[in-house]
C-alpha cells in the first residue's frame, strides 16, 4: 500500500492514557466482560413504545421452525400457503413439507452449479465471477421466484408425506460434503471442455450420484400418497392417490405468476420503476428470478394494501441488525450500540450499507399485521417467524416502522396491487446485476 501509516507507539500511549481517565469507559467494560452486547445496549423502555397490537391484522396459524437450516425462504413461502389449505380444509393447523421442497431445491441447485461451470469455462480460474460461483456452490439459501419454479415443476406435499429427517433440519455438515463433490465435478467438467469434449453424459451421471446421496440424506421424494387429515369437527378425510403436482393443485391453486417480487434498492445503480434480474442466480435452470425495484414509500403501501385484503406478505431483511430474539422485536431505537462502545457513530444512509457490504437480506419472513396511526401511516409490524415458539411471542415479532424503513429490502405483492405503470415494466428485459450484488443475497446465505 503506497504511502501507507503505520500505528506507533505514541498513538498507542495516547489512547491508552484517554481511556484510563474515562469512568463511564470503565462501567462499559466491566458490563462487556460478563454480558452480550446486545443486552448491555437493549433500552427497554424504547422497546415498550413497540405494543403487541395492530390495527390491520391477519390470524395465523402458529409457528414453524426451520432448525438449523437456512431455508427461511422456503418455510416463509409454506407458511403463506398451508393457510390456504387449512382454511380449505377446516383445520386449526397444518404444514407443508420443507424437507420435500429443499430436496428438490438442492438437486436443481447442484444442476444450476454445474451448467454454470460449463458455461464460464472460457473465464480464467482466478477470475471473479468462477470464484463466486466456487465460493457460493450449494447453500441452503433461496427467493421468492426459486420457490415459485420449484413448485411448478415438482408441486409439494404435506409434513406428514415427507417429514424432516436430521440432515434436513441440519444442513451444515452434508453442504459442506456435496460442495466437496461438486467441486472436484467442476475440476472435471473444465477440463472435458477446454478439451473438446461434449459434458452432457458425464453430468448426467454426476447428477445421479448426488440424487442417490440426497436420497440418503432427505429420504426419496414421493411420487403418490394419500392426504389424511381430522378437521376441527374431529372428522376424518382422505383423498386417495394424490400427487405433489395435483395436491397443489387441489388445495393450493395459488397462479403463483402473479406474485411480484418488488425490492427497495435505493443505490445509483438501480433507477426506480426498472426490473433487475441477477446473473448466475438461481436453481431450476428454466426458470427466472425478476425484481422490481420501488421507493420505500410505495412498497410499503403495497404491502398495506394486500395486508388489508387479508393476505400475507412474504418479505426479506436483514435481520441480524439491531433485533432481540427474547424480546421479540427489531427496532434500532431501542439499542445504545454507539453509546456503550465509547460513543461510536454508527450511522450510514441505506445506500451506504448496501454499496459497503455492511446489510443485504439475509432472512425471509411474513408479515401478518401492521398498526396505522391517525394519519394511516404504518408505526410498527407484525411478523411471523419460522424460529420455533420459543423466541419473541410464542415465534412472533414486532419490527418498528423505521427499522422497516432501514432493513426491509423486498416484499412480494399480487399484480393486482401494482400500477399499470409498475405492471408494463415488469414485461421489459430485466437490467442484468453482478452475480454478487446485494439483492442477490438471501440466495446463496448459508443461515
Amino acid at each position: 500500500m503506497r504511502n501507507a501509516k503505520p500505528i506507533t507507539t505514541e498513538m498507542i500511549e495516547r489512547f491508552k492514557k484517554n481511556y484510563d481517565k474515562d469512568k463511564t469507559t470503565k462501567i462499559y467494560t466491566a458490563a462487556a466482560a460478563k454480558t452480550v452486547l446486545s443486552d448491555i445496549a437493549f433500552s427497554p423502555m424504547d422497546a415498550a413504545k413497540l405494543e403487541y397490537s395492530f390495527s390491520v391484522e391477519v390470524l395465523t396459524r402458529g409457528i414453524t421452525a426451520q432448525k438449523q437450516s437456512g431455508r427461511c425462504w422456503l418455510f416463509a413461502s409454506m407458511n403463506m400457503m398451508r393457510e390456504i389449505v387449512a382454511k380449505h380444509c377446516n383445520m386449526e393447523k397444518f404444514e407443508l413439507s420443507g424437507n420435500y421442497l429443499a430436496f428438490w431445491d438442492k438437486f436443481e441447485k447442484m444442476n444450476f452449479f454445474l451448467e454454470s461451470i460449463i458455461d464460464s469455462v472460457d473465464l480464467e480460474i482466478s477470475d471473479r465471477t468462477v470464484d463466486w460461483i466456487l465460493s457460493s456452490g450449494l447453500s441452503d439459501g433461496g427467493q421468492w421466484d426459486m420457490m415459485v419454479s420449484l413448485i411448478q415443476k415438482y408441486g409439494i406435499v404435506p409434513a406428514s408425506v415427507m417429514p424432516e429427517t436430521f440432515q434436513s433440519n441440519s444442513t451444515r455438515n452434508m453442504s459442506q460434503i456435496l460442495n466437496m463433490k461438486l467441486r472436484k465435478d467442476a475440476i472435471e467438467l473444465r477440463t472435458l471442455v477446454k478439451e473438446g469434449k461434449e459434458p452432457s453424459k458425464r453430468k448426467e451421471e454426476m447428477l445421479e450420484e448426488l440424487f442417490r446421496a440426497l436420497c440418503i440424506c432427505f429420504g426419496r421424494p414421493v411420487d403418490q400418497f394419500n392426504f389424511e387429515y381430522m378437521d376441527k369437527d374431529h372428522k376424518y378425510h382422505v383423498d386417495y392417490d394424490m400427487t405433489p403436482r395435483s395436491f397443489y393443485e387441489k388445495y393450493i391453486k395459488l397462479s403463483l405468476e402473479d406474485y411480484v417480487s418488488v425490492i427497495h434498492a435505493p443505490t445509483k445503480d438501480k433507477p426506480y420503476g426498472k426490473t433487475y434480474t441477477v446473473k448466475y442466480l438461481g436453481n431450476v435452470v428454466e426458470g427466472k428470478i425478476r425484481y422490481l425495484n420501488l421507493p420505500m414509500e410505495e412498497l410499503k403501501k403495497l404491502a398495506i394494501q394486500q395486508l388489508k385484503d387479508g393476505e400475507v406478505v412474504w418479505f426479506g431483511s436483514d435481520c441480524g441488525k439491531y433485533g432481540s430474539r427474547t424480546d421479540g422485536i427489531w427496532d434500532q431505537n431501542s439499542f445504545v450500540y454507539g453509546e456503550i462502545l465509547g460513543g461510536l457513530d454508527l450511522s450510514m444512509t441505506k445506500e451506504e450499507r448496501l454499496d459497503y457490504r455492511d446489510s443485504a437480506m439475509n432472512h425471509a419472513m411474513i408479515l401478518t399485521g401492521v398498526n396505522l396511526d391517525r394519519e394511516e401511516k404504518p408505526n410498527r409490524w407484525k411478523i411471523e417467524n419460522s424460529w420455533g415458539e420459543e423466541p419473541g411471542k410464542k415465534g412472533y415479532f414486532v419490527a418498528s416502522d423505521a427499522w422497516f424503513d432501514e432493513f426491509t429490502y423486498q416484499v412480494i405483492i399480487h399484480k393486482k396491487h401494482l400500477t399499470e405503470e409498475w405492471c408494463k415494466a415488469l414485461e421489459e428485459e430485466p437490467i442484468e446485476l453482478a452475480p454478487w450484488d446485494p439483492m442477490g443475497s438471501l440466495a446463496v446465505m448459508k443461515e
